[in-house]
Formats: structure tokens, C-alpha cells, sequence
């Protein structure tokens, strides 16, 4: 009888894929990253904003991206357990990941237990009341009135509009960052959770960085940087979490 695989968990966040530049450069890669991921995984992470834009359409399968989905697939039905969570590019995958990959789909940060070890991870946005007008956008983007609005555009226009809309977002968000004007709410919300319970790890991306600091005496977070620029990626295994570039092996 053989033996079950050592637990080892990778986290990936913000590739957002269709997203220049060289969106198809870093599909590519991101297959080769999936394909080590594949030679020894047990938990995959999806932290959001893995695409620049998605809506899941009743009957339409957005353009592009078929080789990373199919890849999915293929890690889903081999067994390693894949968890997708929604950023605040691709909030309205909806149930398109469970329903024809096999991945589980969250929309809030959400606790696991790994090897032993308590972690809550998600997106990383909108954790608390630090930006009032995002959250209050946030909802507007949640609620069934803009998504059936949304629905009933034809897929050209709709993601004509998407398209011109993340480019702005982004654009807007270099500018904030050069500034120094971004809030970091992740900490405030990982000491108010450790009010709470204790967690040993919480882990989240969306801010395009690499951070890690104690939020508690045995507690760690982790932000996991990007695709855009770097090809960052986390791995937990034997008690260790560590963040990784995948450029650099």
C-alpha cells in the first residue's frame, strides 16, 4: 500500500492574466509553475485577481486563458485540493470553478487547518472600514442588481467596459502607491481576528508586495507579491512557510 504525500501547500496571487503587458508570457509560465506544483502538491491556493477580469456568463466562456484552466483541471482530478478565492478583478467567477473544474470557491477570507497549523487566508481586500468608498463599491459590484445589469450586455461590450476599467484601477492604484497613500488594513484586521482565536498564519495578496511580520507572539502574516512584475509564490511545508520567486529557480 503506498504512502500518502507529505502535506506541502502552495499559494499564488494577482497573475492577473489578460492584463498587459505579456499576459500570454505569464500564462505560459504560470503552466510551468503548475507543472512543479503538480510533482508534489496536496493544497493549492488561488488568492485572487488570478485573472484581470472574469464574468461567468450563463452560457459563454470568456476568451483566452484555456491553457491555465485546463491545467486546473488536470491538478484538480488528480487529486490535489484546490481552493479559489475571489479578488476584486475577478469577483463574479461565481460558481464557474466548481462547477466545471472541481475548485472550491470563496469569497471571504476563510481558515484551514494544514499540517497542524490554523491559517486564514483570502484576497485581502476590503478587510475593514479603513477605505470606506472601496467597501462601499465593493458592495454595489456584489449586489444582483449590477450583476444581471452586467448580464444583459453583450460580452463585447461588457468587457470593453471591464477592460478600460481595470487599466484606470490600475493606473489610479500606481500613482496611490507612489504616494504612499494605500492604507495597509491586512494587519489591523489579523490583530483583531487574533482577539478572536489564534491563528498561526494568515496569508493574503492583492497589495503586489511581499510582507511578512508578527501580529502576535506565534502568529505571522504574509502578503505573497504578484505576476506582474515578479513571479512570486508561497510554499508550506514541514512546518515552514516561505515566499518564493519562481523567476529566480
Amino acid at each position: 500500500m503506498s504512502q500518502p504525500k507529505p502535506v506541502k501547500a502552495y499559494f499564488v496571487a494577482d497573475t492577473h492574466f489578460g492584463a498587459p503587458p505579456d499576459s500570454h508570457k505569464r500564462e505560459a509560465d504560470f503552466v510551468r509553475w503548475l507543472d512543479m506544483v503538480g510533482a508534489d502538491a496536496t493544497h493549492l491556493f488561488l488568492l485572487g485577481d488570478i485573472f484581470d477580469f472574469w464574468f461567468s456568463y450563463r452560457y459563454v466562456v470568456p476568451r483566452g486563458f484555456v491553457r491555465v484552466l485546463g491545467k486546473l483541471a488536470e491538478l484538480a482530478d488528480s487529486g490535489v485540493e484546490i481552493h479559489f478565492f475571489t479578488g476584486n478583478h475577478d469577483m463574479w467567477v461565481f460558481d464557474y470553478m466548481e462547477k466545471e473544474l472541481g475548485i472550491k470557491t470563496h469569497t471571504q477570507p476563510t481558515e484551514f487547518e494544514i499540517d497542524g497549523k490554523l491559517f486564514l487566508a483570502g484576497h485581502g481586500d476590503g478587510l475593514t472600514n479603513l477605505n470606506k468608498s472601496y467597501n462601499a463599491l465593493k458592495r454595489v459590484f456584489a449586489s444582483r442588481l449590477c450583476q444581471r445589469a452586467f448580464a444583459a450586455l453583450h460580452p463585447w461590450v461588457g468587457f470593453s467596459i471591464a477592460t478600460k476599467w481595470s487599466r484606470s484601477s490600475r493606473r489610479k492604484g500606481k500613482k496611490n502607491k507612489k504616494k504612499q497613500c494605500r492604507p495597509n488594513e491586512m494587519p489591523v484586521f489579523c490583530k483583531a481576528k487574533l482577539n478572536e482565536k489564534h491563528y498561526d498564519y494568515f496569508v493574503f495578496g492583492h497589495r503586489h508586495e511581499v510582507e511578512n511580520e508578527m501580529v502576535g507572539q506565534a502568529s505571522q502574516y504574509f502578503v505573497i507579491g504578484e505576476w506582474i512584475e515578479h513571479r512570486n509564490y508561497a510554499v508550506f511545508a514541514g512546518g515552514t512557510f516561505e515566499v518564493c520567486d519562481f523567476a529566480a529557480e
